[in-house]
């Protein structure tokens, strides 16, 4: 029953309820809010609670109805299958009574309204809703400050959802959009920024700044309702034209906009140290604004590349960014917000490809023709290049590099006393921290792309200050001093650019003669320089060469030793990037190998935190990858250490799936000693595969692939792993997300746990795979079926009854039509047959059953497929059809069966008898060809084709050698199909009589008949 105005009271009351720490009230109430949200005019009664404002309705009662009544937009503005929605008529009646409420005074409620109005702007307009934004517009000519600013809090939020609908029908929506605000936006913006600017000229001279604030909260707004204009510009320039980079078509409100967001920069940056210690919502505006401004300019820069190429544009901010970096101090931009943002935009333009200049240099159109796209990239490319240069002068370049090194890459005392308080946290902070959200990774990012530009150039001013910081900081220093930390900002630099400085600097005689002394230099306050050489030798891992690699692997072992957990996990990672590198060695990683473990355990026993653990876990599985055979002395200790690990992090998925990652390649290396570890492996197993388990979401899939892991390493398949079986019931239930690894799990129960498998858990076995057969797609069952056939191989007395049900899916298959726009189709056909056949050939009473089976033949005719009322014959007839879409060996099942087909006593197979040995003579011939191509491919006819040395394997595991040998001796591999033949024939001839037979064989073709000759005769 729907809801009416008369409801609003009870409503209301229940929005009061639902509020209540009660939990006696709170219950009902949210319940019986759950049950109206489906009602017919529910949102109704929010709209008029939340309309209604004074000392009668509650503010955070109105709050709550806001999210109330955004929630259900998400759910039920659209019309769906599963819920009735919201009608046209409370639709449009909520839509216009919204755009009533918007001199909201409250601002949390006024922000909710505009995500909520911005949520059906997206899906109505403009179809349903066209005059969103004339009403909008026609609001915004008020005086009223607190009005205009909450409809540009609409028009934001609006315009930001619309910019996310990508047809090309709404991006030619939102250009219009762009055409009809810009101009009144942009005009606004600029009138409101010399107001506040007035403003805090005025006030920037009064001692009384509080007092006038108090009195007037209009200053505020402004500048709110100035920043939401400033982000309303950015977005309709970003969203309302493509990108100039694929284009090359001016967007002229990049020359506009970005000279004016300049000036209005370094109006307000002197503000940022007058009302430092005066006012502080007021410095925290000139904060917020200055940083917003030039982010706008990175923006536009990153978005429309070519209008940036302008002389008032790019080289004045490109120029006034470097000397905000370079001279921080004159210019009053100390605060790290706005330095970031002018270190992003240096970065920005130095790496744009746009801005490479073309070798063939700028087009000159001779003819008075249009220049074509790429001509006009290629001198917007030149005219940027030229710009470039005349801004980032050599001199320049050089005292850019100087300041980023030694000033924003110096360690400051708070880094420090970071580090002291928590030196865990500071490592993950420098190194794992996303580069624009702090000043040093920034500056390093910074670093990396002019070097790369200016190499030549740097190489030698790099090498210079490190030479210098060496000369400053000798290695037995102690006191942390400026050198020491020059030192460190100089090997920081270093081994961001050692693919250069190899060239100039020997990494030998630089690590004799200083790094490895100051490795030994054990105190405290060297921690500084030991991390940083740490994270060094990992940089220049390509150019450590010789004796020296060695050395290096004890020193990185032997600061794995060290007091301070950063520089201990510095030297776990780079300890991890030696032992990926091609060339490690593996004597020397042997040899460490016992003290890695050690301290590996120690390390993860000290850290705390999630990446820490993670990382520490990382460094174990590279070791277990690298160390093979030789981590068996180590199993019991590796057991006892994955085993505490895991029970410490119960409940932190993230760390159990990077365990589960490790213990995969623990078990790999083990091989098959991996039974030392089960005591610890099975309980893990059996909690990851569980999908009753709560974290089997999360789990699931690592937990599949150890578990695959550890049957391929197993040396034969003991209880404790057959008992693992039933969970994969479970999991093929819950869905087909891990088909494939399952599908090997399966294989390798089948080959090795043998009759006892199949008897202990083959109905489990037959459920998975009838859950699998008529439920997966082509290429689900194409991944499935090879486990039917091999489990007929193996097992084709006991197995085909237990799998009754998915041989009668797979016989509706066989029959089946063809898909021709669908190729996977056919194969999938073809592969099923085989299957048929494979069973004929090896249990034919079972075949025989299963194909006079009256549910099965209703079935298929019920479906429209024709079978003439014998399903045998329909069989022969698919096989027929379909021999030159089967491989090689499904070709020969088809063969092996059609040549049992002849001995069958069934009067109609004479009629077949032409086409039966076509297909006998076609596989028999094809194979013979085949071999004489590749001696080494074998004959799949007879029994020869395994090998001279009756293994036909070399480098091959013996589990996997296990698994070849069990799928080689598959009776219809090993039979001969030209005996079968000659003998089925003799046969045929007896059943049907001489006289009959003889007259079939004479229809046979005289050419065809001397290849059936050819066929039998070569044996």
């Amino acid at each position: 029953m729907a809801l009416s105005a008369s409801d609003v009271p009870t409503m209301y009351t229940v929005l009061v309820n639902s509020l209540s720490a009660d939990e006696a009230a709170r219950r009902p109430a949210e319940a019986a809010l759950a049950q109206c949200e489906t009602r017919p005019g529910f949102c109704s009664c929010l709209l008029e609670i939340i309309s209604a404002r004074g000392l009668a309705c509650r503010e955070d009662v109105r709050l709550l109805a806001t999210v109330y009544f955004k929630n259900s937009i998400n759910r039920y503005w659209r019309h769906r299958r599963d819920s009735y929605g919201i009608s046209n008529e409370e639709k449009d009646h909520l839509r216009k009574n919204l755009l009533l409420n918007m001199r909201e005074e409250n601002s949390q409620i006024a922000l909710q309204l505009a995500v909520l109005i911005s949520k059906i702007a997206r899906l109505d307009y403009p179809k349903e809703w066209p005059d969103l934004l004339s009403v909008l517009a026609q609001q915004l000519q008020s005086a009223d400050v607190l009005a205009s600013h909450r409809v540009f809090m609409v028009l934001f939020r609006t315009l930001k959802e619309l910019s996310t609908k990508r047809l090309a029908v709404d991006q030619k929506n939102y250009a219009e959009i762009t055409g009809h605000l810009f101009e009144y936006t942009w005009n606004l913006w600029k009138s409101d920024v010399q107001a506040i600017l007035q403003n805090l000229s005025m006030l920037s001279q009064r001692n009384d700044i509080d007092s006038i604030l108090e009195q007037s909260n209009d200053l505020a707004l402004i500048c709110d309702r100035w920043l939401l204009c400033l982000k309303i510009v950015r977005q309709l320039i970003f969203s309302g034209y493509a990108s100039d980079s694929r284009t090359a078509q001016e967007v002229w409100q990049v020359r506009e906009v970005c000279p004016t967001v300049l000036t209005a920069i370094r109006s307000l940056l002197p503000y940022y140290d007058s009302f430092k210690d005066k006012q502080a919502k007021l410095w925290d505006f000139a904060k917020r604004a200055c940083t917003k401004l030039m982010k706008v300019l990175v923006t536009l820069q990153g978005r429309h590349p070519y209008s940036f190429v302008h002389q008032t544009v790019l080289p004045a901010t490109v120029d006034f960014c470097l000397n905000m970096i370079t001279n921080p101090e004159q210019t009053g931009t100390t605060f790290e917000e706005f330095l970031i943002q002018s270190m992003v935009l240096v970065k920005s333009v130095l790496e744009c490809k746009e801005y490479r200049p073309s070798p063939t240099g700028r087009v000159i159109s001779e003819n008075a023709q249009p220049l074509s796209l790429e001509q006009r990239k290629k001198n917007f490319a030149a005219v940027a290049s030229d710009m470039l240069k005349a801004v980032l002068s050599g001199d320049r370049v050089v005292l850019l590099c100087n300041i980023l090194v030694r000033r924003y890459f110096i360690y400051t005392a708070k880094d420090l006393e970071e580090w002291s308080e928590n030196p865990e946290s500071f490592h993950h902070e420098q190194n794992l921290v996303q580069w624009t959200e702090k000043k040093r990774p920034c500056a390093e990012a910074l670093f990396i792309v002019i070097f790369e530009k200016y190499r030549e150039l740097l190489a030698p001013v790099v090498v210079s200050v490190l030479r210098e910081a060496m000369a400053v900081s000798p290695p037995q220093e102690t006191d942390v001093t400026a050198g020491m930390l020059l030192k460190d900002a100089a090997y920081t630099a270093a081994g961001h650019v050692y693919y250069e400085l190899s060239n100039y600097l020997s990494f030998n005689e630089w690590f004799h003669g200083s790094l490895s002394i100051e490795i030994s230099n054990h105190h405290p306050n060297m921690r500084i320089i030991r991390r940083k050489i740490a994270l060094l030798l990992g940089q220049w891992i390509s150019e450590i060469k010789g004796d020296t690699r060695k050395l290096v692997y004890r020193a990185l072992v032997g600061l794995l030793q060290d007091n301070d957990i950063a520089v201990r996990l510095a030297a776990c990672s780079s300890l991890c990037y030696l032992f990926q590198e091609s060339c490690f060695s593996e004597v020397d990683l042997f040899e460490c190998l016992p003290t890695c473990w050690t301290m590996s355990f120690k390390l993860i026993e000290d850290v705390q935190e999630f990446d820490s653990k993670v990382q520490v876990l990382n460094f174990i599985s590279v070791l277990l990858e690298h160390a093979g055979d030789k981590v068996i002395p180590f199993a019991s200790q590796l057991s006892q250490f994955f085993q505490m690990i895991w029970n410490e992090s119960a409940g932190e998925s993230l760390l159990q799936i990077q365990l589960l990652t490790s213990l995969r390649t623990f078990v790999s290396s083990l091989g098959f000693q991996s039974p030392l570890s089960y005591h610890m492996l099975i309980p893990i197993l059996q909690s990851g595969i569980n999908v009753d388990s709560p974290d089997a979401l999360n789990l699931l899939e690592d937990s599949v692939l150890l578990w695959e892991a550890t049957l391929s390493n197993a040396p034969s398949i003991v209880p404790q792993l057959l008992d693992l079986f039933p969970y994969l019931v479970g999991i093929m239930n819950r869905s087909f997300d891990h088909l494939e690894v399952t599908m090997k799990i399966i294989e390798d129960y089948i080959i090795f746990g043998g009759s006892e498998f199949l008897k202990s858990h083959g109905a489990s076995l037959a459920n998975i795979i009838d859950t699998i057969v008529g439920n997966v797609n082509d290429k689900g069952l194409l991944t499935a079926l090879p486990i039917v056939d091999l489990l007929i191989q193996i097992f084709p007395l006991e197995a085909p009854p237990f799998i009754s049900s998915a041989l009668q899916k797979l016989t509706f298959i066989s029959l089946s039509q063809d898909d021709g726009q669908n190729p996977s189709r056919t194969t999938v056909r073809a592969s099923s047959g085989a299957i048929l056949a494979r069973l004929l050939v090896m249990n034919t009473n079972f075949s025989a059953q299963l194909l006079s089976e009256p549910a099965l033949l209703a079935s298929i005719q019920q479906a429209g497929i024709s079978v003439n009322n014998n399903l045998l014959l329909s069989l022969v007839d698919m096989w027929i059809d379909k021999v030159d879409d089967a491989n090689a060996i499904q070709q020969k099942e088809y063969a092996m069966a059609l040549s049992i087909i002849l001995t069958l006593q069934v009067p109609q197979v004479i009629d077949k008898l032409d086409d039966i040995l076509s297909v006998c003579t076609t596989v028999i011939i094809g194979s013979r060809e085949v071999k004489t191509e590749d001696d080494t491919s074998g004959d799949i006819t007879s029994s020869s084709w395994i090998g001279n040395d009756g293994s036909g394997y070399s480098n091959t595991s013996s589990k996997e050698l296990r698994k070849c040998q069990v799928k080689d001796s598959d009776p219809i591999k090993q039979a001969s199909l030209e005996n079968v033949l000659r003998e089925n024939l003799k046969a045929c001839a007896v059943f049907h009589g001489d006289e009959v037979f003889n007259a079939a064989i004479g229809r046979i073709h005289p050419s065809a008949f001397a290849q059936l000759q050819q066929a039998l005769n070569t044996a």
